[in-house]
């Protein structure tokens, strides 16, 4: 991959520019970055840690973004009251989530805390080693905010080749690499940690307005799906 990305650095800097200076930047959704979704028996706490997406970057309030959705995904799925908080920067990689993001708010421990990153680390063409390495520093650093019994989600990284605002053969090479990092989420899954591979966001009306984020209804669907890896809990 770093060998095809070398081989294609002229056209791939020239193409990333012209991404950018036609790409509107959009801002983090304003909103409370924390909540309570009703429901019966004992509480769920969830933590929510990472990138644009998760900071509410292409959707207009906090409550349609993922975090949200998935707090209510997972009290409709569960029947059980949701009190969920984020944390969450545009622009962050994983190695940059240490310390930068990671505690986090303070809170009780999580339930279930959902890990949303891959597509910064991707842009950087973060090799596989390396994100793997920073990857297992992030649950490291994370398992002293996980309730005993309590699951960490890794979100599967969207499939960047599928994502419009990008030319050919940008968006080729950063799709192979969105891949190759997600699979190794992948190799990271064990009992407490679940890998939930992404949906397909690539529908009509899906993408923000910068052709790059995913909208309300995409945040909607992804979810869904990550709430059903996150349940049953093992609790």
């Amino acid at each position: 991959m770093r060998a095809l990305a070398v081989a294609l650095a002229p056209v791939l800097l020239v193409q990333g520019a012209g991404v950018r200076r036609r790409t509107p930047v959009l801002p983090e959704a304003p909103g409370p970055r924390a909540g309570v979704v009703a429901g019966d028996g004992p509480p769920l706490t969830v933590a929510v840690v990472g990138e644009s997406p998760a900071a509410g970057v292409g959707v207009a309030t906090q409550e349609d973004g993922l975090a949200a959705r998935f707090a209510a995904a997972l009290a409709r799925r569960s029947g059980r009251e949701v009190r969920w908080r984020l944390s969450a920067r545009t622009g962050t990689t994983v190695a940059q989530a240490l310390g930068l993001l990671v505690p986090g708010p303070a809170g009780p421990p999580a339930d279930v805390v959902l890990v949303a990153f891959g597509v910064n680390d991707t842009l950087r063409l973060r090799s596989r080693a390396a994100w793997r390495r920073d990857v297992t520093a992030l649950l490291g650093a994370l398992t002293p905010l996980t309730a005993p019994g309590g699951v960490v989600v890794l979100a599967g990284l969207p499939d960047l080749g599928r994502f419009p605002t990008l030319p050919q053969p940008l968006r080729g090479v950063l799709g192979r690499q969105a891949r190759a990092l997600d699979a190794e989420l992948g190799r990271l899954a064990r009992p407490g940690v679940r890998h939930a591979p992404a949906p397909p966001l690539d529908g009509p009306g899906l993408f923000a307005d910068d052709g790059f984020h995913p909208g309300a209804a995409a945040c909607a669907m992804w979810a869904e799906v990550l709430a059903a890896a996150a349940l049953p809990l093992r609790m």
